[in-house]
């Protein structure tokens, strides 16, 4: 929960990108997954917690390699450039999407072909979630207070489904 509250923090903050009409994109196409696959919200939910946990470990390892800085680059070009960016691909290896997918079949139900058509949207929630505490252009001297709070959390730490379910309420005060 309090994950939500930093992005509500960044929302409000003129020094970092965040803005409303931009979680509003982010939740439409975690929406869309619903409304185009055919997928229940609350295994969309489980999809996205477990990319969270699944990436979280190979972030912190990126951030000890390369740095804050080269990591919160390389999170806003897979933020533009999707999944199929070389960004990408240097985050998220073949071995760790394939993990994934067989941990999202197994704890939702869902078909094997069905997960790996909605990874990617998932993933790019997660990361669109975390750029979205980049400092704005020309705020020099200023980290990602979201990404520094998901890599510093515990392994139980963020659970990007319930941020997502949350930033859905915010978003459209009468959703259940």
């Amino acid at each position: 929960m309090s994950f939500f509250f930093d992005l509500l923090s960044a929302i409000n903050n003129p020094n970092q990108q965040a803005n409303v009409p931009q979680l509003a994109s982010i939740i439409n196409s975690v929406e869309s997954l619903t409304t185009n696959r055919g997928i229940q919200p609350t295994q969309v939910q489980t999809m996205i917690s477990i990319v969270g946990n699944m990436i979280r470990p190979v972030l912190k390892q990126q951030q000890t390699v390369i740095g804050s800085g080269r990591l919160e680059n390389l999170i806003s070009q897979v933020v533009t450039g999707g999944t199929s960016s070389s960004a990408f691909a240097s985050l998220i290896s073949p071995e760790l999407m394939q993990q994934i997918s067989e941990t999202v079949t197994q704890r939702t139900g869902m078909s094997p072909n069905l997960v790996q058509s909605a990874l990617p949207s998932a993933i790019s929630t997660v990361f669109g979630l975390l750029q979205m505490g980049a400092p704005q252009t020309g705020a020099w001297g200023n980290s990602n207070p979201l990404l520094s709070s998901f890599l510093d959390s515990d392994e139980n730490g963020v659970d990007f489904g319930d941020v997502v379910k949350f930033a859905n309420r915010f978003l459209h005060t009468n959703a259940a």
